[in-house]
């Protein structure tokens, strides 16, 4: 396998690469995919450091190189102290893959309440605004970067019941275009993945009558997995996507298509 990634060029090796929200799930498997590729990885979680750490330890484990790094990328003050710690230890961020994530409130319209809203904007459009910004000047001094948004399907589909989440997804994919644009002659390129439902740890709950009904709409006729948000992010991280900027790639099995 590591034959095949270099025959194909995707290696990241010295890159350091950032991904939030990497303790479980989606970011996990990111993460866990840009280590196997040479890259220098930044594990990133609020709160629960067991489960960053042992993200860790599987990567070390397979002979990559990570550390974890717990705070808020919601707080300006914490992004800036994470930012320093990194730079401190191997000199600055070349890929930041934006994952974090906080539960989606699911409400009709007339329930939802502003806090709410600015709840998903503080996620969504203020976490990848502090963090592109606090990183840019290392990207900019080396005229190289990746800028790699983890949005949703549900932009693209109108999901009811999600406004909230819909409106704060459609605010990051509008404000990565904007970055795309105003980056592109740095060598820096920003663009979106946007997955559809991938059952990970947090859906465990959810249940089986929505599961079965979701994954009939699928074209492909299977769920996602981890696996085919995280080959998305890595194809956009490498040299060969440099000309590749303001992009949203579905990763749905072409459930938006209708």
């Amino acid at each position: 396998m590591h034959e095949t990634h270099q025959l194909f060029g995707l290696r990241l090796d010295g890159k350091v690469a950032w991904v939030t929200g990497s303790s479980r799930g989606l970011g996990k498997a990111m993460a866990v995919l840009l280590a196997k590729l040479g890259a220098r990885v930044v594990v990133n979680c609020f709160s629960n450091i067991k489960m960053g750490q042992q993200v860790v330890d599987e990567i070390v484990a397979s002979g990559g190189q990570a550390t974890l790094v717990a705070g808020d990328v919601m707080d300006q003050a914490e992004v800036n102290r994470m930012a320093d710690e990194i730079e401190a230890l191997w000199g600055g961020v070349d890929i930041l893959v934006t994952n974090a994530t906080p539960p989606q409130p699911v409400k009709r319209i007339e329930d939802y309440t502003w806090e709410e809203y600015q709840s998903m904007y503080d996620a969504f459009v203020k976490s990848p605004f502090l963090l592109s910004q606090r990183l840019l000047p290392v990207m900019k001094a080396s005229r190289w970067g990746r800028i790699i948004q983890i949005t949703s399907e549900v932009f693209h589909v109108g999901m009811p019941v999600y406004s909230a989440y819909v409106a704060a997804k459609g605010g990051q994919i509008g404000w990565s275009r904007s970055m795309a644009n105003e980056l592109a002659g740095e060598g820096i390129t920003v663009n979106c993945v946007a997955p559809g439902w991938i059952p990970v740890e947090r859906h465990a709950n959810d249940s089986q009558d929505a599961k079965d009904a979701y994954v009939k709409t699928v074209p492909v006729g299977r769920w996602g997995t981890p696996d085919d948000a995280a080959w998305a992010v890595a194809w956009f991280a490498s040299n060969e996507a440099g000309f590749l900027t303001g992009q949203t790639l579905i990763v749905n099995g072409g459930r938006s298509l209708n």
